[in-house]
């Protein structure tokens, strides 16, 4: 429970089907360290945590406070640190749903007696020939099985997704009539919940003790590897960035890539960023005896999936293990990597991976 609207209404709608309830907060973070104070939201304050621990009270079941700081920072900053200073963008939603919303409150279910583990999530599960997928929810513009695609089907037997066959308007009006009117106007953060004022750039500037000699000014170039002019250090800028670049070359430019290892960031036009082939290294495999043709890939949370031509495992990986290659019907704009490629079978995640 984050003390928002959705974890607040899938309480209410769990114990309205009958189920015994125990709500569990955590803190995943320390919100008032100097890297974080410019604004403090999210699941891990103290207001959103006491708010939490009021909304079960006023439904009249128990609620657990629980520190997971440390696999947090370990698994999921971590992570987001070096992945950006690698030169690529990542997702840590993605992380954190499959290492700490299900790999470590799983554990604290089993030692609660608990059969279940449910979240506020816009997403569904589905059964077919006798496994359980991840499918989308009902309201399309709220679907977040992009976040989710790496539970495993394991954890998926023991979740359930109380919103998934709702729209956020119907959730809104269920918070109201239920006596959560203040919920049910609150705005929804789209930020990532450790970074203050969405923010990176000062997360990474504060928690990188040697940032300052690893992020230095490096050369902007062209497709050719003309140099046009100076940059502020790769790890300013991600793929498809236009706006904040300090360049004027006359025409719009948009970063292309970047190539952390040598500091330069490439530049280009808007059709540059169109691709029509990625690889990635695949985590979730459950699409490798369906037809390639019947395949949609999402490779961003607000994309529109696209249809895939063809997936092919890749000789050798480079020592990554193995990588695949992935062909889209048609082009797709602003191939990232870091970021996520999922796999659609109609409604239903059957694969996935990180983009190389």
């Amino acid at each position: 429970m984050s003390g928002g609207i959705d974890s607040t209404v899938s309480a209410l709608l769990l114990l309205e089907q009958g189920y015994e309830v125990i709500g569990v907060t955590f803190r995943t973070y320390d919100s008032m360290k100097d890297s974080c104070i410019a604004k403090e939201k999210g699941c891990c304050t103290i207001e959103s945590i006491m708010e939490a621990k009021h909304n079960a009270e006023r439904m009249g079941f128990e609620h657990r406070i629980v520190d997971f700081r440390d696999t947090f920072q370990r698994c999921v900053i971590q992570n987001f640190i070096d992945e950006y200073m690698s030169g690529r963008t990542p997702n840590p939603c993605v992380l954190c749903n499959s290492t700490i919303k299900w790999g470590e409150m799983l554990h604290l279910a089993d030692e609660l007696g608990c059969d279940f583990i449910a979240t506020g999530h816009y997403a569904r599960i589905a059964e077919r020939d006798g496994h359980v997928y991840l499918r989308k929810a009902v309201d399309t513009r709220k679907d977040q099985t992009y976040f989710l695609w790496m539970l495993t089907e394991a954890q998926l037997r023991r979740t359930i997704f109380p919103l998934g066959e709702y729209t956020k308007d119907q959730v809104r009006e269920i918070a109201r009539s239920h006596g959560y009117e203040k919920l049910a106007v609150k705005r929804e953060s789209q930020e990532i919940c450790f970074i203050p004022d969405d923010d990176y750039r000062t997360f990474l500037r504060a928690s990188v003790p040697d940032y300052n000699e690893r992020v230095r000014a490096g050369e902007y170039v062209d497709a050719e590897g003309k140099v046009l002019g100076t940059h502020e250090g790769f790890v300013n800028y991600t793929i498809g960035q236009r706006k904040g670049l300090g360049i004027a070359l006359g025409h719009p430019a948009y970063v292309t890539h970047i190539d952390a290892e040598h500091n330069r960031v490439t530049l280009g036009s808007n059709d540059d960023l169109l691709a029509t082939e990625l690889t990635f290294k695949p985590t979730l495999t459950r699409y490798t005896d369906i037809p390639a043709s019947r395949l949609m890939a999402r490779i961003r949370y607000r994309s529109q999936a696209v249809e895939v031509k063809t997936i092919k495992t890749l000789p050798g990986g480079e020592g990554l293990g193995e990588v695949c290659s992935l062909q889209f019907a048609t082009p797709v704009w602003g191939v990232t990597p870091g970021q996520s490629v999922v796999l659609y079978d109609d409604d239903l995640v059957v694969g996935g991976g990180i983009i190389l």
